[in-house]
């Protein structure tokens, strides 16, 4: 459960892809064997200061390489070795999945029963309940609506918690923010609650469940839940490869907490390659396997789009090769499982540092690795676009944000421009122009990267307009919905207005306080309509140096009551105060010997000050509690 931030709170390991640092350096040639990928990943090791990995390639008919590199303790000189246990993250999710399909294949449980009926004691809000009630298949598709756990619930330390000690430690999040079974939104609540009803079958804790029913049959003789013993685990380490992280019980164990090693991770992956079974022997039906990797609420797979995210398993299209898995992360540490059900492949590994750019190098090499002698699959044929896809043309912004937090940023950030030509469909957004999809069928599409190998299946839906209006799904968690042109200009202009009057104020400042600084040129009256503008962008600046400098630490600094929350807090409230205050300055200004060029440019920066204050009080980042 990799916690990165983008601007004001952290994002589990779906996020990490989109927030990790690009690397500069090119992918070396695909190595040609065993001991050439070794040296490899050990000189990216070297490179960036990274201490160690745990690595697992696998064939359907058993490993190929197994191996731990580097150090799984720097302090130590300790080793990495297969057998040493790393943090696998959010892949402890597909574990939830496995529990609840054993259950539905004994009888004891259905994907489609509602949350409320099975565990009406768990709290959670959803206006849509009585005919859209949240049931057990959305707690592991993520289509509850629910945001994701917020700061207070990540911070959270808890050893010995219990799972429903844990889910009521602080509900606030798991409020469906639209209708159940619509949008995929990542939420670590929701396997954790599908675990919870699992335990109340039962009569058993999870993670004894989860070890005797899965673990055991599948051979992941070391996994566990659970802090291992000392000298079985990694450290995990900071981006410096030298400062260690502290090691964290995360509040929601079935989402997040599992120890595993290389050898583990291999029996792991067999297991999914071979459709569940292990040395011929069925431990999960192969159908429930089939079941996992595709996705059935969202309106896009309910309108036939395969790629996404099923039962804790997603797709992912890789240099023109389609893999289903899971990444990981905790702090300081990321993982990928990826598994080529059709080729018969699989790969698995895991760094001990946060290092998002050496976690992005290692994949590609592996990658290349394993893909050397295989043929990619098969481009399918560009159809002609639908008769109606140009009703689709126009502006969309993100509707289905993971955390709601950052909503008031992605949905201005995010927004995008579609349009057609020549049979094609463009997507223009921020930094991104012309983005080129092929139809594959006439509402469906596949990418074709500028730089890339294409995409070989379908990634991309036009959805059918219904009662809230008309959407594109542009992948998991990135359902678009259509705006009038006039409310995305509107926007855009708005935002550029505001950014452009805060970059003023502070290119302008130097200028009247040093002017101050002459007797000749001091102005008095003028004093107010200056200052206050000044102290509200340097608030917005001040909230940005506090999210910025909290790093690493952010989850324990903003997840807690401590001077760098309340400091964010206060950063917010002095901008509110000094916007109103700049407002009030130029009211006064009239009928003082103001003069009439630094009155009008005030007014106009003060209007935007304004506009901001009105738009982040709405999303409520004004008074912004992050430990509450």
């Amino acid at each position: 459960m990799k916690t990165l931030t983008s601007t004001l709170t952290v994002l589990f390991c779906f996020l990490v892809i989109a927030c990790r640092a690009q690397d500069k350096n090119e992918t070396p040639k695909p190595a040609q064997s065993i001991s050439e990928l070794q040296q490899q990943l050990e000189k990216v090791l070297k490179d960036t200061h990274t201490p160690g990995v745990s690595v697992a390639i696998v064939r359907r008919d058993g490993p190929e390489w197994v191996a731990g590199l580097g150090e799984a303790d720097v302090a130590s000189d300790r080793a990495a070795t297969p057998e040493t246990l790393f943090r696998i993250g959010s892949a402890s999710k597909g574990f939830a999945s496995l529990a609840v399909l054993l259950l539905v294949n004994q009888g004891k449980l259905s994907l489609q029963d509602p949350v409320h009926k099975l565990a009406p004691e768990v709290w959670f809000k959803n206006h849509w309940e009585a005919t859209d009630p949240v049931r057990v298949v959305d707690l592991l598709e993520h289509t509850t609506g629910w945001d994701d756990v917020h700061l207070r619930e990540f911070a959270k330390d808890a050893p010995s918690m219990g799972l429903r000690d844990a889910l009521d430690y602080d509900h606030h999040s798991r409020i469906s923010r639209w209708r159940p079974g619509t949008r995929m939104a990542y939420s670590n609540s929701g396997p954790a609650v599908a675990a919870y009803i699992v335990e109340k079958i039962t009569g058993e804790h999870f993670e004894e469940f989860v070890a005797q029913n899965l673990f055991g049959p599948i051979g992941m003789k070391t996994a566990t839940y659970f802090k291992p013993a000392p000298g079985a685990a990694t450290t995990l380490y900071h981006n410096d490869g030298k400062t260690p992280y502290s090691y964290w019980n995360i509040l929601f164990r079935p989402s997040g907490a599992i120890n595993a090693s290389a050898v583990d991770m291999t029996a792991y992956l067999l297991f999914y390659l071979n459709r569940g079974a292990v040395k011929g022997k069925q431990v999960v039906p192969a159908a429930s396997i089939d079941r996992m990797e595709v996705p059935t609420r969202t309106w896009a797979a309910q309108e036939g789009l395969k790629a996404g995210y099923g039962l804790s398993n997603r797709t992912a299209v890789q240099d023109g090769f389609v893999y289903h898995g899971h990444y990981g992360g905790v702090e300081g540490g990321l993982t990928d499982m990826a598994y080529d059900p059709d080729d018969g492949v699989g790969y698995f590994y895991s760094i001990n540092s946060g290092n998002g750019g050496t976690f992005e190098r290692i994949g590609k090499i592996i990658r290349a690795y394993i893909t050397l002698n295989l043929q990619k699959p098969p481009l399918p044929p560009v159809v002609s676009l639908a008769t109606n896809a140009a009703e689709y043309a126009g502006w969309y912004e993100p509707d289905s944000p993971r955390v709601e937090m950052i909503h008031f940023f992605q949905r201005l950030i995010g927004m995008a421009r579609i349009h057609f030509e020549s049979g094609e469909l463009l997507i223009t957004s921020l930094g991104k122009r012309n983005e080129t999809f092929l139809p594959v069928t006439g509402m469906q599409f596949r990418y074709i990267p500028k730089k890339e190998l294409p995409e070989p299946i379908a990634t991309v839906a036009l959805l059918t307009p219904n009662s809230e209006g008309r959407f594109v799904e542009l992948g998991p968690g990135a359902t678009m919905k259509h705006i009038p042109a006039w409310f995305a200009i509107s926007e855009i202009v708005l935002t550029a207005f505001v950014a452009l009057a805060m970059v003023s104020i502070l290119a302008y400042a130097p200028f009247w306080i040093l002017g101050g600084l002459s007797e000749k040129r001091r102005r008095p009256a003028e004093r107010e309509v200056r200052l206050w503008p000044l102290v509200t962008v340097l608030s917005a600046v001040g909230f940005v140096i506090i999210v910025g400098l909290s790093g690493d630490e952010l989850i324990l600094r903003m997840g807690n009551l401590t001077q760098w929350s309340v400091g964010l807090f206060l950063a917010t409230i002095i901008y509110a105060a000094a916007s109103l205050g700049s407002a009030v300055g130029v009211w006064r200004s009239f009928g003082k010997e103001v003069r009439d060029s630094v009155r009008t440019y005030s007014m106009v920066v003060t209007m935007a000050l304004l506009i901001a204050t009105a738009y982040l009080a709405y999303w409520g980042i004004i008074g912004l509690r992050t430990w509450a």
